[in-house]
């Protein structure tokens, strides 16, 4: 690519279950980072492409900012504040609604402290009427000043490319970071770790969901074939027996489901083993945390 191109990074903020990973992977149109209904899905920072004729967006999709439990919570809280200061521009993704509850007016707060542009982005637009918007914007406006305002609906992919348009103002002209083919900087293992994990999050019980890791033992390829060895952790002896579920019923349902996620992505046949394995409190273990890919002082 010339120096005429632009290229950049944009993040996308929000409280845990605005839709942020829903809207990145329709902004690069392939699924990378896993969504489920449950908040703080996303743990890592997971970088994905945008290449098009005009330039390059390199997406950092960054955990939710929320309240933090113990040091895993801590450690997502850090990347998403770290993160907005180390962009071209922030997408601070939002849902429609006349009501700025004290979660919001965090990340306010944490928003103002930055000089780098916002994109205030409404997402679920189409869960509202369309006169009802123009109520929300306003609400959202007097808060503070931003650089952009895009109502979408990344579940319908609406507005999708005007967004593009709007990010692509704000990224400085330069050579591209990646090459065009590339959709993503996460190791494949990391990203089928992540597809076994959402497919537990989105079939298990309310309580287990934060307590679960998933770590890949082998990747293998035989020609077309790739064997898969996956183990599950969680933090307690009755959440493992959840997870296995009755005669192993619920381990084949989240192997079911993930191997077609796997398989799509990898284009070949695959052999998944899951396991299930009880490491205590692993979120509060430095340790642990770090054995299962998060590392808090990378952020501190």
């Amino acid at each position: 690519m010339n120096i005429q191109h632009k290229s950049g990074f944009a993040t996308l903020i929000g409280r845990p279950n605005v839709g942020k990973s829903t809207l990145m992977n329709s902004l690069i149109g392939q699924k990378i980072a896993i969504t489920s209904r449950k908040p703080q899905t996303t743990r890592n920072r997971i970088q994905t492409v945008y290449t098009s004729d005009e330039g390059q967006i390199v997406f950092v999709d960054t955990p939710g900012i929320h309240k933090a439990k113990n040091k895993l919570g801590d450690y997502m809280v850090n990347i998403a504040e770290r993160t907005i200061k180390e962009v071209d521009v922030v997408l601070w993704l939002v849902e429609p609604t006349n009501y700025i509850g004290a979660g919001e007016q965090h990340i306010i707060e944490q928003l103002k402290k930055v000089a780098t542009p916002v994109i205030l982005v409404i997402n679920k637009i189409d869960t509202v009427k369309k006169e009802e918007l123009f109520g929300f914007i306003d609400t959202y406006r007097k808060e503070m000043d931003f650089a952009e305002i895009v109502p979408v609906s990344a579940l319908k992919k609406e507005n999708a490319d005007e967004l593009i348009k709007c990010i692509m103002k704000y990224m400085p002209y330069g050579p591209a970071f990646y090459d065009e083919d590339t959709i993503t900087d996460q190791p494949q293992r990391q990203i089928v770790a992540e597809m076994i994990r959402e497919k537990a999050l989105r079939l298990l019980e309310e309580e287990i969901p934060h307590g679960i890791a998933v770590t890949i033992e082998k990747m293998k390829w035989r020609g077309r074939i790739v064997d898969i060895d996956a183990t599950i952790i969680c933090e307690r002896d009755s959440h493992k027996g959840i997870i296995i579920g009755k005669q192993g019923s619920m381990l084949k349902r989240i192997g079911t489901n993930a191997r077609k996620d796997i398989e799509n992505m990898l284009e070949c046949q695959v052999n998944l083993q899951l396991w299930v394995k009880v490491k205590k409190d692993w979120r509060d273990s430095d340790f642990l945390l770090k054995n299962f890919g998060y590392n808090p002082k990378e952020y501190e």
